[in-house]
């Protein structure tokens, strides 16, 4: 057990430094492209990088403990993707001009870490609801890179701003789902545990 706590340990400690690392590399390259793909994708890097922080406290701790860092995960996401929506709205009625090229080439490094991040996690996501939520947000993050790439791809081919407010939104749809998820799991988990104290009682 405490050699499998220390492996959890472990991939957390790296998947929290890529995504710190990540967060200000795309917040930083998404200001500069005016690109609300990004910048929503930079928000959810730093919302899993806390995250990621609560699931590595959660380890080895008590199965009361990991739901309730799992709730409190599914919160902070549906809370950045409320952030997102208001972003895109605020960019849909003041204008934009985002940057194709920049939005592809960092796009498809986020792909890349986001995708060494679900490998890592995938071996532990059958190891309690913390580790569980955690992989589900590092498969939402590939699927928004990959969004993020494609509407960077249609903002340089047409010359429009439109395609990177649909991604923007789809983005925070997918978070929204993604903390939704999580908290129904959560909830499953919590009245699963309680039946189970009933049942010894």
């Amino acid at each position: 057990m405490e050699a499998r706590n220390e492996q959890e340990r472990k991939t957390l400690r790296l998947v929290l430094g890529i995504n710190a690392f990540m967060f200000i590399f795309e917040m930083t390259l998404g200001l500069l492209a005016q690109s609300t793909g990004l910048i929503a994708d930079s928000l959810d890097m730093f919302a899993d990088a806390s995250i990621y922080a609560i699931s590595l406290y959660a380890v080895g701790k008590s199965s009361h403990l990991k739901i309730k860092s799992a709730k409190l995960s599914g919160l902070a996401q549906i809370f950045l993707a409320l952030l997102v929506l208001v972003d895109v709205l605020r960019r849909f009625i003041l204008g934009s001009d985002p940057i194709g090229a920049l939005m592809i080439g960092v796009g498809f490094t986020a792909l890349l870490a986001n995708a060494a991040c679900l490998s890592l996690i995938a071996k532990h996501r059958d190891s309690g609801v913390h580790m569980r939520a955690s992989w589900i947000f590092s498969k939402n993050d590939v699927i928004a890179n990959a969004g993020v790439i494609l509407s960077g791809t249609l903002v340089w081919a047409l010359g429009s701003r439109y395609p990177d407010l649909v991604i923007g939104l789809v983005i925070a749809v997918v978070v929204l789902r993604g903390g939704i998820q999580i908290l129904k799991e959560a909830a499953e988990q919590k009245a699963g545990s309680a039946c189970d104290s009933t049942n010894k009682t």
